[in-house]
């Protein structure tokens, strides 16, 4: 659950709760269940191979690479 502080601050300015993949203190640990299926979705529609042995951080780098060639998740 998100405090009430958190979510106005997200609210007011959306680009303060984003933080780079480089910075976050749990990037070096293993993905995700739920990035390791997203990452492998995105994989096969773009139609390349993936490392099942990504950090965190490198997982969310390469699920934003793949968004891109995909067209999935583009405002």
């Amino acid at each position: 659950m998100t405090d009430r502080k958190t979510q106005e601050t997200a609210e007011e300015n959306p680009g303060n709760m984003i933080k780079d993949p480089d910075n976050w203190v749990t990037g070096d640990q293993p993905m995700t269940g739920a990035q390791r299926s997203y990452l492998h979705t995105l994989a096969e529609e773009a139609h390349v191979e993936v490392d099942d042995d990504l950090t965190k951080a490198e997982a969310s780098k390469k699920i934003d690479e793949l968004q891109e060639q995909t067209g999935r998740g583009v405002d």
